[in-house]
């Protein structure tokens, strides 16, 4: 593997971390600032709003740029957010440092996919993007924790210093390892928002936003939870974090194989895992290793949803796989904004730290509600939820002229993440964060992340 994919998964460790650090510093942030934790959860959305806009935004502006200098361009962008964020004197500075930390998330995931395919051979290119995904799966695991318990004893603004720093030796790796690639031909804008009307990649971007705000309900207050309602100490909250990001991982690498066996199925049964989850989970959380359990298990079946949903998506929007997977990883994160500030009303209303739970369990009910119905409308004879049967049937022809092109950009330029999966032909790899099992074409959410 090209030593450019390093440069491109040590940028995904540092947004990866950015992303999902603030719900481990909630208490700290809170007590420092002089606000609430429910207050503070609006942290969480500010960066989930700028992904939700920054994702098409950026994506669109940056067309014509070279994919190298747009990387860069990306994480300049993305350092210069933390470093606000590490010297916001007020809460309102934090919040807007947060959103412009937000902002080239989706895109950098979009463009970054379209770079590590055109690193290695065709038959390599899914491969390519599961390894830059795998600083994804690394923040979750390994950078969170760490970042956390920095942010415990140091401070939460030592944190995002730490983070501009890593964003600073992204961008000198990427200047330094990744080769010039020329700018592909410009995509027909209005051929890919129509594809974007199509009802069934609408109620996919809908079963999303209701399904995945399920999990950012809870997970926005977990360190909060670890102490309040588990009874952990402080020094727990970076293992109960690594627990989950375990479960996201064994979500995200169970998921690819059930995808390619039945989508909807799969979509069905991992959101009503997820809404069951989370009835059961202010009746465990009181009992120690019950807790634990019920947290791997909330990251496993709430990230078991982003690929059948990449794929749903991606497979109906034929015609604008890019746009499509950028509008999904925005989906994602808008889910993540939402879930953050309903969960936080639950608990300043004073229903207990738990209460975020069955607020996620209706929101996850909701979405299966949506995958439910769109499935019933769905008239499409090629059954997209049989994937392995188009593999076995071989690859189709390729058309000729500007199609050549779709073919060796557009499946892989669809990543978006958060959660971070990326699709190739026929076939997934689904890594929120950087797995080797892929949604269609995703790279991004929970806000992905």
């Amino acid at each position: 593997m090209p030593l450019a994919l390093l440069a491109l998964a040590v940028s995904a460790f540092g947004i990866g971390t950015t992303e999902f650090v603030m719900m481990g510093l909630l208490p700290n942030v809170a007590d420092d600032l002089g606000t609430s934790v429910p207050t503070a959860g609006h942290l969480v959305s500010a960066y989930a709003i700028g992904v939700v806009l920054g994702a098409p935004l950026l994506t669109g502006l940056g067309s014509r740029i070279p994919r190298k200098k747009m990387l860069l361009l990306l994480m300049a962008l993305f350092t210069v957010g933390n470093l606000a964020s590490a010297l916001a004197p007020d809460f309102g500075w934090l919040l807007a440092g947060r959103f412009l930390a937000g902002l080239p998330h989706g895109a950098f995931f979009g463009v970054g996919a379209v770079v590590a395919a055109r690193l290695v051979p065709e038959g390599r290119r899914a491969r390519a993007v599961a390894t830059m995904f795998l600083g994804l799966t690394v923040a979750n695991i390994v950078g969170v924790p760490a970042a956390t318990l920095l942010g415990q004893h140091l401070g939460w603004r030592a944190t995002f210093l730490v983070v501009a720093v890593i964003g600073l030796t992204a961008m000198a790796a990427l200047a330094r390892l990744v080769p010039l690639i020329p700018v592909e031909a410009h995509q027909d804008v209005r051929r890919e928002l129509r594809a974007l009307g199509n009802r069934q990649v609408l109620l996919g971007l809908l079963t999303a936003v209701f399904g995945f705000a399920g999990v950012f309900a809870v997970y926005s207050y977990l360190s909060a939870m670890t102490t309040k309602a588990m009874g952990f100490g402080e020094s727990s909250v970076t293992v109960v974090l690594a627990l989950f990001g375990i479960g996201m991982t064994l979500g995200a690498l169970a998921a690819g194989p059930l995808t390619d066996r039945a989508l909807r199925p799969t979509l069905y049964g991992s959101l009503g895992a997820l809404a069951v989850v989370l009835v059961a989970f202010p009746f465990t959380v009181h009992v120690q290793w019950a807790a634990l359990v019920m947290v791997v298990l909330l990251g496993g079946v709430g990230f078991m949803t982003t690929t059948p949903l990449q794929m749903l998506v991606m497979n109906k929007a034929k015609d604008a796989p890019t746009l499509a997977s950028a509008s999904n990883h925005s989906a994602f994160n808008l889910a993540n904004a939402g879930g953050a500030w309903l969960g936080g009303t639950a608990i300043a209303a004073g229903w207990g730290w738990t209460s975020p739970a069955p607020v996620g369990a209706v929101l996850a009910v909701i979405g299966l509600a949506i995958a439910v119905t769109a499935g019933l409308l769905d008239r499409d004879p090629t059954k997209t939820s049989r994937v392995v049967a188009a593999h076995q049937a071989g690859p189709a022809p390729l058309p000729a002229g500007p199609a050549l092109e779709d073919k060796a950009s557009s499946p892989v330029a669809a990543a978006s993440g958060p959660p971070g999966t990326i699709s190739g032909p026929l076939g997934t790899t689904s890594n929120p964060p950087g797995t080797t099992s892929n949604p269609p074409g995703t790279t991004s959410s929970p806000s992905g992340a």
